[in-house]
């Protein structure tokens, strides 16, 4: 009997314990780390070994709509839906959102199958028969959860302890119960007695027996984003959640509301190569070394180095007699631990936060919805900037009270806009844009646009803007663009 499967893809985590290189605004699942495909895309691509499968419902961050829609058209997936969480509040609100999200799209009770967007999978034929395994136990009614096989002692993983086969699919278990992250002497344990799984953070279900279940335990939640989804307004190809309703959820994570809970429980064993990537140790296992145990990428040059993880950016990282670290190198910031002790990046990222720096939130590379920009050179009264515009994109007609700017053209063809007048530049071309005066800068051709742009004034903060138009329908300041 074939079940109707919805991939539900949460995409809203923030991934500090990968910093400097995953930041707020451009969080982990967008990077590709492991492969040439963001983890993202990836997790998109990995649903085509499935059968039965609609077009995949996306929840995120709505500071990332852009990002999500971009990746995914650039493999060529349309989801069904994009859903905005207006404010981050765990897992189980996400899930319930994109539950209301299936029903209403017209099948009956469609099967959900739940998947993180920042994990990697290497094994995806054990992946999508682990998955046809849990189909059969949703159909069944029950909420089904994938245990991953432990390798070692880890103590940065939830557990599962599994209990009798439950006779529906080859390897479905029932959950005897949910362990909490453990102490090294715990998980130790668990691996000697047998029998215990790491939690994945993966499940699949009914839609409508994972929306009854949560009115039974959390009640709240299922209120509150039903609210949210039922006052949903359309923007631009995405579901905006009504911000008051859903920031009133309690903010839990799915097992904590329901998988601990619910006596329907089920676990699915999982051997596929799965990995949260949890930590840049993590990161560096999943690669092979050289013959002194050192994994890099980019350039970089190391002597008497061993067994250890060194990334660089844009520009040469060296290295001498040092063992058991994780180098990695960004534009603005540099980050050197031991590799015992990188589960504590996200204190570096919080530190930041609390500071009121901005290098735990924003890369000096940030992406919009029509290309990217970066800072060059900031001084005193002046800004250069380098700005990408995607082929067939535009930023918004604006205007600025405090700064004028300059732009040249460096490759590719512009059309801008400059009060009443619009006119094309060419590469070594250039304008100038007095402050207060509407402007926009487009790329008509079927290349990136390359742009420098210099900014003089007393005030040269990404607020300083008034949108008058705008194709991605953005009209807060608080999503300010670089320049025009």
């Amino acid at each position: 009997m074939s079940h109707v499967l919805f991939p539900v893809i949460l995409s809203g985590g923030a991934g500090t314990r990968l910093w400097p290189l995953s930041r707020e605004l451009h969080p982990k699942q967008f990077i590709p780390l492991v492969e040439e495909h963001t983890l993202l895309q990836a997790t998109a691509r990995r649903l085509a070994a499935l059968s039965e499968l609609r077009a995949p419902i996306v929840v995120c961050n709505e500071a990332h709509r852009f990002m999500v829609a971009e990746q995914l058209e650039g493999i060529g997936v349309e989801p069904a839906a994009v859903l905005l969480e207006p404010q981050g509040r765990n897992t189980a609100p996400a899930i319930a959102a994109a539950a209301l999200a299936a029903l209403a799209l017209g099948d009956e009770d469609p099967i959900l199958l739940v998947l993180p967007a920042d994990h990697v999978i290497g094994d995806e034929n054990r992946f999508a028969s682990a998955v046809r395994n849990a189909i059969l136990e949703a159909a069944a009614g029950h909420l089904v959860t994938f245990g991953v096989t432990p390798a070692y002692a880890e103590t940065g993983y939830g557990y599962i302890k599994a209990a009798g086969r439950t006779g529906v699919s080859d390897d479905g278990r029932k959950v005897e119960r949910f362990v909490e992250k453990p102490d090294a002497g715990e998980a130790a344990g668990y691996l000697e007695e047998g029998g215990y799984y790491w939690n994945s953070g993966m499940f699949v279900f009914p839609a409508s027996r994972y929306l009854d279940e949560l009115g039974l335990h959390e009640p709240a939640v299922r209120d509150a984003v039903a609210r949210a989804h039922r006052n949903a307004v359309e923007d631009v190809g995405f579901l905006r959640l009504e911000a008051r309703s859903f920031s009133s959820s309690p903010a839990v994570s799915v097992d904590y509301a329901v998988m601990e809970h619910t006596s329907d429980a089920v676990m699915v064993p999982l051997e596929a190569g799965w990995s949260d990537i949890g930590s840049w140790a993590a990161l560096a296992d999943m690669a092979p070394g050289d013959e002194a145990g050192n994994v890099t990428r980019g350039d970089t040059i190391l002597e008497r180095v061993h067994d250890s993880y060194v990334r660089a950016g844009d520009r040469l990282v060296a290295a001498v007699g040092v063992s058991g670290l994780v180098i990695v190198d960004t534009a603005d910031a540099l980050l050197v631990a031991r590799k015992d002790a990188v589960r504590d990046t996200g204190k570096v990222a919080a530190a930041l936060r609390s500071a009121g720096r901005e290098e735990h939130r924003v890369h000096r590379k940030v992406h919009r919805p029509w290309g990217a920009f970066h800072d060059v050179l900031v001084g005193s009264g002046f800004k250069v900037k380098h700005i990408v515009v995607r082929p067939s994109h535009a930023l918004s007609l604006q205007s600025h009270e405090y700064r004028s700017e300059h732009w040249t053209v460096v490759r590719g063809t512009a059309r801008v806009t400059r009060g009443e007048e619009t006119f094309v530049l060419s590469e070594n071309q250039s304008t100038y844009i007095p402050r207060r005066t509407k402007h926009r800068l487009a790329n008509p051709d079927t290349v990136p646009l390359e742009v420098v742009e210099v900014q003089c004034g007393d005030y040269l903060e990404e607020d300083d803007i008034v949108r008058y138009e705008d194709a991605y329908g953005r009209t807060d300041p608080g999503e300010p663009e670089p320049s025009d």
